[in-house]
Parts: structure tokens; C-alpha cells; sequence
């Protein structure tokens, strides 16, 4: 079976995408979505324009 990134519907908070990503490295989503968080303060929000660009790119399980 193929690993494929996706936005998983079901699991969402906003669009699926930490979901996804979560599954797809193996990680505990909690754990991604505080990271995220904490990241995206720190990068001075880069990280939410790539959330928002990978919510689009990104096709729904």
C-alpha cells in the first residue's frame, strides 16, 4: 500500500491538513498541532501560508 498525503475530512480541526500530515509522517496529531502553533509564532506565520496553500493543493480523503 502507498502512503499518500491528504486532508483527512473526518479528523479536522480546520482543514484536514495537520490530519494529514500526522498520518501520513506517523505522528500523534495533537502533538503536530501544537508544534504547528508554536512554529508558525516563531516563523513569523510562513507556516500559515503553507497550511493554507497545502489546504488547497492537498486533495480530501
Amino acid at each position: 500500500m502507498e502512503k499518500k498525503l491528504v486532508r483527512i475530512a473526518a479528523e479536522k480541526k480546520l482543514g484536514g491538513v495537520c490530519a494529514g500530515l500526522a498520518r501520513y509522517f506517523g505522528m500523534d496529531v495533537s502533538i503536530l498541532r501544537i508544534a504547528y502553533v508554536i512554529l508558525t509564532i516563531i516563523t513569523g506565520s510562513l507556516l500559515f501560508w503553507l497550511y493554507l496553500i497545502l489546504w488547497f493543493v492537498l486533495p480530501q480523503e
